[in-house]
């Protein structure tokens, strides 16, 4: 095999059937690298319920299916690996625990930190090859002045899914590469139609692969029966008043409008609380919070503990980041205060923290700061 700065050329791309691996495994055959094709098999439909009969989304039949032909096209070796068990474990219930306790998790997060690379990024090192190759909108670049690797937004800025990454260890950064970091969605297209790719006019899935018909409650419900029943019938609560009773407290978020009733102005869930069994509702202005404190936190670039850095934000996907004074406390928990009071800040959901293009690090959400 040939060589590459004391490694092997030899990649794995991680092939979802969809165009954006398609296109990166054909990238990086140009490139002159050794390509192989692993589609993962995570869950099972008749299991999670909800679309059985829709196996064209990620990890149904038609998906690998199409993995494997773009792979025979490519003329690349392509293989499908059982992680159901560890996917299970990892990601599906870690999601409904979060719900039970009260939370709105990011289950991408998990996956892409102990599926993607965590059991696939195993099965990359036991193949020999050197890299993992994913279609993510994302870049990795390393900082010669720390000597860390750290996950740098895409050029599409639309697509950009650095968001996701914040949980990626070194180890696993100095290993990974994103073709698709340089080039846009629509370039991706085009890619994939000149080289006549069945997945070129492909859909995609916005919503979370395990949930397929993007109904969390029937998911939630279906996964633990005796759930509804236990919640069902807590009050809800607006300025400390008892206005109502809600279906159970797991099946609202931070920020929801719909489903919580009439009030005679528009109302937003603004608070959720297991251990009472209440969900708290308010105006648009009642979500503003000034601040956050996160945990499991990781950081790609160094933070001093205590001493606060200047950055910028998100604390959803699609938030837009804003200014913050991010601070590492000294037992290991993230203090993150905005310049402008943030909307509908979400216990569960992860915080990511931005030093220009670059991701410094990120955590998950614990509570809003008044």
């Amino acid at each position: 095999m040939t060589q590459e700065n004391g490694r092997n050329r030899t990649v794995v791309v991680a092939m979802s059937g969809g165009v954006d691996s398609s296109v990166t495994a054909a990238l990086l055959l140009e490139r002159g690298y050794n390509v192989i094709g692993i589609t993962m098999k995570t869950y099972d439909f008749d299991e999670v319920g909800g679309n059985v009969a829709n196996e064209t989304s990620c990890c149904g039949l038609d998906a690998m299916n199409d993995a494997r032909l773009v792979a025979a096209m490519l003329g690349i070796p392509h293989y499908v690996v059982d992680f159901r068990e560890q996917f299970g474990r990892r990601v599906i219930d870690y999601f409904v625990q979060e719900y039970i306790e009260g939370r709105t998790p990011n289950p991408c997060i998990m996956c892409n930190r102990d599926i993607k690379w965590g059991a696939l990024l195993e099965k990359v090192e036991s193949l020999g090859a050197s890299y993992l190759a994913t279609g993510h909108y994302a870049r990795v670049r390393f900082d010669e002045r720390v000597g860390r690797y750290c996950v740098s937004q895409g050029v599409d800025s639309k697509k950009d899914q650095s968001y996701a990454l914040w949980a990626l260890s070194q180890d696993a950064l100095g290993k990974t590469m994103f073709p698709l970091g340089d080039v846009t969605k629509q370039e991706v297209r085009n890619i994939a139609h000149q080289l006549g790719l069945r997945t070129a006019k492909k859909a995609e899935s916005y919503e979370i692969c395990f949930v397929p018909d993007n109904d969390y409650s029937r998911f939630l419900k279906e996964r633990v029966p005796e759930l509804a029943e236990d919640v069902l019938g807590g009050d809800i609560v607006w300025k400390d008043r008892i206005v109502g009773k809600h279906r159970g407290y797991p099946f609202y978020t931070i920020g929801q409008r719909k489903g919580i009733g009439a009030y005679g102005k528009r109302v937003y869930v603004t608070g959720i609380q297991k251990d009472f069994n209440a969900v708290y509702i308010g105006t648009e202005e009642d979500l503003l919070r000034r601040g956050l404190t996160a945990t499991n936190v990781n950081l790609q670039l160094p933070m001093a503990v205590g001493e606060g850095r200047s950055c910028r934000a998100k604390v959803r996907y699609k938030d837009e980041a804003s200014p913050a004074m991010a601070t590492l406390l000294p037992d290991g928990r993230l203090q993150v205060e905005f310049e402008v009071p943030k909307r509908a800040i979400t216990p569960g959901q992860s915080v990511v923290l931005y030093d220009g293009e670059d991701v410094i690090g990120g955590g998950i959400i614990h509570s809003a700061m008044n």
